[in-house]
C-alpha cells in the first residue's frame, strides 16, 4: 500500500503567464506557495482473485477490467501511456473541494503519478513529477491549463517559478527571515465563495484574448519581482503586498467574461471596506478560494463579514515539502 500527500497551492502573483501560448513568445513567471491542505492518494496491487481489475475510488467508484473502460480521465491517461498491465486500486481523498481555484487537479494528477512511480518502485524526482503531469494534463488529455500548478505542488514551497521560451522553467525559492515569513503568513486570509467551476472553460476565454491583453499580462507579470522585492526586503513595509495584490486583481477582472461576477465582486468590495488591503480569486477564476491580505487587528471583524456574507474561512500555514510519500509498506 502506498500513499501521496500532494499540497495545494495558492497562486500570488503572475498567473497566466505560464501559459505555453504566452511563455513561449514572452517568457513567463510566477509567485505562489503550497498550504497545509493536501490532496491523498492511496495506490495498491488489486489481488486477482477480485472480480474486476482496477477499482478507482474519487467522488464515484469504479470497478471495471480495463483501461479503456475507466471514466476518470486522469487516471485512465496514466494507466494507458505508462502500459500499467497490473491490476490496480486507487482511492482520493482530499482537504478542500475540486474546481476551486488551488490546484486541486494538478495535486491529484502528481499526487497519483508519485505513488504510482512508487508503487511500482521507481525513484522520481520532484521535477519528473511535475514535467509528467504537463505531459498528461496538455499533451494526453489537451487541457487548458498553465504549468505553474503542476511544479508548485510538486516541488512545494513559497517560490517564484520563471517560464524560458524553450519551455523550459527554473524554480528559485523565495528566502525571507522566519520573523518575516510568519509575519506575512499571518496576514493572509483564505476563503471559500461556494462557488466551483472548471478552470479549463475559463483559462481558454483567456487564451483567446492573450494578443488584445498583452499589455495586462505583460504588467501583472511584472508584479512578481515586485512581490519578490516586497518580501524579501525589511525596507519594504508588507502592507505594500495587499496593496499590490489590489492592483493585480483590477487587471485580472478585466481579461476575460467569467473570471469575476457580482457575487464575487460585491463579497471582495465588501472585504476591503472592513480592511483588507487586497485580495484576489485563485486559480483561473469563476469561484472557489479567494485570498486576502489583512492586518491582524483587522481579521476578526472580516472574517465575521465573511460568514454574514456566506463565505466560509479556512485557516492554513504554508507548507515546503511538495508532494511526497508519506506511507509505503
Amino acid at each position: 500500500m502506498i500513499l501521496s500527500r500532494t499540497p495545494f497551492r495558492v497562486s500570488f502573483f503572475g498567473g497566466g503567464s505560464d501559459l505555453p501560448s504566452w511563455f513561449r513568445e514572452n517568457t513567463g513567471e510566477v509567485l505562489s506557495t503550497t498550504i497545509d491542505k493536501y490532496c491523498y492518494i492511496t495506490a495498491r496491487f488489486l489481488p486477482p482473485f477480485f472480480a474486476n481489475k482496477f477499482r478507482i475510488v474519487y467522488s464515484k467508484i469504479e470497478e471495471v477490467n480495463s483501461i479503456d473502460s475507466i471514466n476518470h480521465p486522469v487516471v485512465k491517461a496514466f494507466l494507458n501511456e505508462y502500459a500499467v498491465n497490473k491490476g490496480v486500486e486507487i482511492h482520493h481523498f482530499s482537504d478542500l473541494p475540486a474546481r476551486s481555484g488551488i490546484g486541486s487537479s494538478s495535486s491529484f494528477t502528481v499526487g497519483l503519478i508519485n505513488s504510482l512511480s512508487a508503487l511500482y518502485q521507481e525513484n522520481i524526482s520532484k521535477l519528473e513529477l511535475a514535467n509528467k503531469a504537463i505531459h498528461i494534463e496538455q499533451d494526453i488529455l489537451k487541457e487548458n491549463v498553465g504549468c505553474q500548478d503542476q511544479i508548485a505542488v510538486s516541488f512545494g514551497g513559497l517560490n517564484n517559478i520563471y517560464f524560458e521560451k524553450n519551455g523550459s522553467y527554473i524554480v528559485n525559492q523565495i528566502k525571507t527571515a522566519d520573523d518575516r515569513r510568519n509575519d506575512f503568513e499571518n496576514n493572509l486570509l483564505l476563503f471559500f465563495t461556494g462557488i466551483t467551476r472548471f478552470s479549463s472553460n475559463i483559462q481558454e476565454k483567456q487564451i483567446k484574448n492573450i494578443k488584445i491583453n498583452k499589455s495586462k499580462l505583460t504588467a501583472m507579470q511584472s508584479m512578481v519581482q515586485d512581490g519578490i522585492n516586497i518580501l524579501s526586503n525589511k525596507k519594504h513595509s508588507l502592507d505594500d503586498f495587499g496593496y499590490l495584490l489590489n492592483e493585480s486583481w483590477k487587471i485580472k477582472e478585466s481579461l476575460a467574461d467569467g473570471i469575476s461576477n457580482q457575487t464575487i465582486h460585491n463579497f471582495y468590495s465588501e472585504i476591503l471596506n472592513e480592511g483588507a488591503l487586497g485580495g484576489k480569486l485563485l486559480g483561473a477564476g469563476g469561484g472557489g478560494f479567494m485570498i486576502f491580505y489583512v492586518n491582524p487587528r483587522r481579521q476578526k471583524t472580516v472574517i465575521e463579514t465573511a460568514t454574514t456574507m456566506g463565505m466560509l474561512h479556512i485557516p492554513f500555514k504554508f507548507e515546503n515539502s511538495g508532494s511526497k510519500i508519506i506511507y509505503n509498506d
